[in-house]
């Protein structure tokens, strides 16, 4: 590195936003993602060794992937490279082999390719990395926003380990905002700032587990807001709102508002009033609730609320929360939309939440009783040969029913499941009545 390069690195150091400078130097200072970088783990103990073959780092923005390839980058003693596929080609890539081939051959020195954005190489660039990533020539750390089991060649993905990361938590973002706040060093400590607990806690909460996100709006914060009277830079909830341009809800800290709006959101769906549950699904969006969590609640309650009166709640509850991992926001209100309309517009049922609680309170008394032998699996005699358990062929009858025992003999009678009068429950009704008394004739 020339004097140019270096003061060029020196200065981006200085220039870079807040969440670049904050990067963590060690495995030690990395907060989250625990379940791959807590101490034993393997990823910790290949990076800590040293060992690090090539893997691939993938999950939402904002959770660390460029934090950890930037923490391998300051601890391993290997040639570390770092391309972004967005602006690199093949020819940046041969470079990189090239002088990998060199380091290993005259120096026995491994080169770490980091490629950022991996999913943006086309198959052709990425089938130029296999056979070097093969023998050893490159380690590739790959990242990517994308699932890349479908963005990633197969091949490529059989060369490397796949470490998934996971949102940070709130305490996460929490812990890393307070860090922006004070650290003399990396952050903004030398600003004099003072960060008050309700902006904390709303900049961790709707950051959604992106950390970038929840500093790039702290940066914002202390350089535009004028100090006060004792010299501080304070940062309240309103400077946190208008950084981030979005308004808090208005939770208050026990978390009462934000139980009381999903529970209000299911009452309303459960009540058949799409007007207020599309209401209060916009009072959540507009408070940064978690999408996830919201499309859990549309398909817990197409399950409990609607059941079988029209089974194809569950269907779009289901598809809708696919939806929305898959489209994100803005768009993602839309998908929710139709969800928590589809639910609170069909029928209502509950007999299938109340079948499988009786048949549980059943199950944990103690009232149990021996499988009917028919029912039990096809057993054989000391020759091998299979038994005759008379069990009855339900598609050998008419209807494709047959009266036989199925509940143990201890239990003959009792009902769990009791179908309703309203939507598709009315059709089961009718057609288990009618294939029940054509048996019984």
């Amino acid at each position: 590195m020339d004097l140019f390069d270096y003061m060029k690195s020196e200065n981006l150091k200085k220039e870079s936003p807040l969440a670049s400078r904050l990067r963590p130097d060690t495995l030690q200072e990395i907060v989250g993602q625990e379940h791959i970088l807590s101490e034993g783990k393997m990823l910790y103990r290949a990076i800590k060794a040293d060992k690090l073959s090539s893997i691939i780092l993938y999950g939402p923005p904002g959770t660390g992937k460029t934090t950890i390839a930037m923490v391998i980058a300051n601890t391993t003693k290997a040639g570390f490279v770092q391309l972004n596929a967005t602006v690199s080609g093949k020819k940046d890539m041969e470079e990189v082999v090239n002088k990998a081939e060199s380091d290993l051959g005259m120096y026995g020195r491994r080169t770490i390719l980091f490629v950022d954005e991996i999913h943006r190489f086309n198959k052709a660039q990425q089938d130029y990395l296999l056979p070097f990533v093969e023998d050893g020539t490159i380690v590739l750390i790959g990242a990517t926003t994308e699932n890349p089991y479908f963005e990633v060649n197969g091949a490529l993905l059989s060369r490397s380990l796949i470490f998934e990361l996971k949102p940070l938590s709130k305490e996460n973002v929490k812990e890393l905002i307070l860090r922006a706040v004070r650290d003399d060093k990396k952050g903004m400590g030398s600003y004099n700032a003072a960060i008050d607990e309700d902006a904390v806690d709303f900049l961790s909460g709707i950051s959604n587990g992106d950390a970038r996100a929840a500093l790039n709006a702290i940066e914002l914060a202390m350089l535009t807001t004028d100090r006060s009277e004792d010299g501080k830079i304070h940062i309240t909830l309103e400077v946190a709102e208008e950084c981030i341009q979005r308004k808090a809800a208005r939770y208050d800290k026990s978390g009462d508002n934000h139980y009381d709006t999903i529970s209000a959101f299911i009452k309303s769906m459960r009540g058949s009033d799409p007007d207020a549950a599309v209401y209060y699904l916009a009072r959540m969006l507009d408070a940064g609730e978690d999408i996830k969590f919201i499309s859990r609640r549309i398909m817990i309650c197409a399950s409990e609320d609607v059941g079988m009166a029209d089974p194809m709640a569950l269907v779009v509850a289901t598809s809708a929360a696919q939806a929305v991992e898959r489209v994100g926001l803005p768009e993602s209100r839309i998908i929710l939309s139709e969800a928590a309309v589809y639910v609170a517009t069909a029928p209502k049922s509950n007999a299938s939440y109340k079948a499988i609680g009786e048949a549980q309170r059943v199950v944990e008394s103690g009232v149990s009783g021996q499988i009917p032998r028919h029912l039990q699996n096809v057993h054989a005699d000391s020759h091998g040969e299979e038994r005759e358990q008379g069990y009855l062929y339900a598609h050998d009858f008419p209807n494709h029913y047959v009266k036989q025992q199925y509940l143990p003999y201890e239990l003959d009678g009792h009902e769990f499941y009791k179908p309703g009068d309203l939507g598709y429950e009315v059709k089961i009704k009718e057609h288990m009545k009618k294939i029940k008394g054509s048996a019984d004739k």
